[in-house]
């Protein structure tokens, strides 16, 4: 019954959100342990950039700080790739906590969503 409840959304809201060669789709998936950022272009199928939280140096911060510097990680690596724009994915997660964060973290880093 959950499964069947978080898939509808999950479906929901990937339905609004298709990423473009111009404005990628920027997903984020949390687990219980990490959490994981990928930009994708849908148009093609491909992922142009992805971040985990294993990449962290400092391990010594909570989830949520560590989601909003893995955010700034991936808008740093867009900004390399020539990505401004994106259109931001929340995988059918409520925007709060970890989630909030990683997107606030990747509009510190320069990302515009």
């Amino acid at each position: 019954m959950n499964q069947d409840k978080s898939i509808r959304r999950i479906t929901r809201t990937r339905a609004k959100t298709k990423g473009t060669q111009e404005r990628p789709r920027l997903s984020v998936f949390r687990s219980n342990k990490f959490i994981y950022g990928q930009i994708i272009n849908d148009e093609k199928g491909n992922t142009l950039i992805g971040v985990s939280e294993k990449e962290l140096s400092d391990k010594k911060m909570n989830k949520t700080e560590k989601a909003k510097e893995l955010g700034k990680i991936i808008a740093g690596n867009a900004k390399k790739k020539k990505i401004n724009k994106v259109v931001f994915d929340r995988g059918g997660y409520a925007y709060h906590g970890r989630v909030k964060a990683f997107a606030e973290g990747a509009r510190e880093g320069g990302l515009d969503f």
